[in-house]
């Protein structure tokens, strides 16, 4: 198992040397990025502007109380709703960034099959539009298992000792796991290969999975750090598809 874990890592890192040997494919991988970073930022501005009727409309059982009371009360639900957006932001980061990057993503993935890994016969053309379809289908489906998975962690949280040490790292590997299934999208859907399929082949070689996606999770969490991870991951993500895929190991799934 740890071998398998550090050959994802290294992985990992084969994406990093692909995208600096090739600067136009770093350049390429970061326009998404910098999209979604300026929308979440613009929306974060917005809502700061207008917190005050926002935090006014969510708790008007405190108009009749006193000044103090009632300043303290709407600073708590501006700073809760801020927080949630914060939030609700880093968690879709990745997913939105995905979603508007089909054809700057789908060029990268292409870029490093056909010139470093003898290409795919017969791939599927992906128009943007598709791209963008089974990236927000993806999404609202990875999104929903990871909430789903994130309400026994809260509540695991709470236990002595085990909610301090297992549950975040636990919390780290489901995450990484779904991000992980994201970045391998591309090369999946070049092939005609689902979702379904997709989950089944990454958990075949879980291992060299969590390798891969585990500090590709953490560097995204670095902010600003997802312009350069990104690009990297998604090329690092289509060297581990395109392995796992030929692999024979990985649940009999061969490439088409």
């Amino acid at each position: 198992m740890l071998r398998d874990f550090s050959t994802g890592v290294g992985l990992f890192g084969q994406g990093f040397s692909l995208v600096f040997r090739s600067p136009k494919l770093l350049l390429v991988g970061a326009v998404p990025a910098l999209i979604t970073t300026a929308l979440l930022v613009g929306g974060l501005v917005g809502l700061a502007v207008w917190i005050d009727e926002i935090a006014r409309w969510i708790t008007p059982f405190a108009d009749d109380w006193s000044p103090t009371a009632r300043s303290v009360t709407r600073f708590a639900a501006g700073f809760g709703v801020i927080g949630a957006f914060v939030a609700v932001g880093l968690l879709l980061f990745t997913a939105i960034t995905l979603i508007i990057g089909g054809p700057f993503y789908e060029h990268i993935a292409e870029t490093v099959e056909d010139e470093h890994l003898g290409g795919v016969p017969e791939a599927e053309r992906v128009s943007w539009l598709r791209s963008a379809a089974v990236g927000a289908r993806d999404a609202v489906l990875l999104v929903g298992l990871a909430v789903l998975c994130a309400i026994p962690l809260f509540a695991a949280g709470f236990i002595p000792v085990v909610g301090q040490t297992v549950v975040p790292v636990v919390a780290v590997c489901v995450n990484a796991s779904l991000l992980g299934i994201e970045l391998t999208a591309i090369p999946f859907t070049r092939r005609g290969l689902d979702l379904k399929v997709r989950r089944r082949v990454l958990r075949g070689r879980r291992a060299v999975t969590l390798g891969f996606a585990v500090p590709a999770y953490l560097l995204c969490l670095v902010p600003l750090a997802a312009l350069v991870v990104l690009p990297a991951a998604m090329a690092g993500g289509t060297v581990l598809a395109h392995r796992l895929l030929h692999d024979p190991q990985s649940n009999g799934t061969q490439a088409r």
